[in-house]
């Protein structure tokens, strides 16, 4: 197999459809592209950074976001707002799961009720599907060591 085909053909099919559900189901393009690149960065995934950086732009995402985003949480509340903050969040939880396991689950419990406050249960499914999607993706490209460059929009 070559480094190109990177799943069985029906694995990629079922990841797919997750990803396009989740953001579907999120209702916010520009927002998901902040959540997935977000994660994108803390998995150090450079092609999916290349291919959803490209995505946000058309999108709408500003330049300003893009480059801030690595920061959000200095960034001040004119760059994102508190919808988008409590994204920025849960995504960062969800990735990266270092939270106190004796307190229940991995993803503190603030962060997940200031993502509630923002997002009815469907939309925070949503969120939280697209979050476990693009990390599946994430792994995926790195563990296949795949390259930036070969996404086409």
């Amino acid at each position: 197999m070559s480094r190109t085909e990177l799943l069985d053909r029906e694995v990629g099919k079922a990841m797919s459809a997750l990803s396009a559900a989740a953001k579907h189901g999120l209702g916010d393009p520009a927002l998901a592209e902040l959540v997935v690149i977000r994660a994108s960065q803390l998995n150090h995934c450079a092609f999916c950074l290349d291919m959803h950086l490209a995505i946000a732009r058309k999108h709408g995402v500003s330049e300003r976001q893009l480059d801030l985003l690595s920061a959000w949480e200095e960034a001040g509340d004119d760059v994102f707002d508190a919808r988008e903050r409590a994204a920025l969040a849960l995504t960062e939880a969800v990735t990266v799961l270092t939270g106190d396991a004796s307190r229940g689950g991995f993803v503190p419990d603030e962060v997940y009720e200031e993502a509630a406050g923002h997002f009815d249960d469907v939309r925070l499914a949503h969120l939280i599907a697209l979050i476990v999607a693009i990390n599946n993706w994430n792994r995926v490209m790195v563990g296949r060591r795949i390259e930036p460059g070969g996404y086409t929009p």
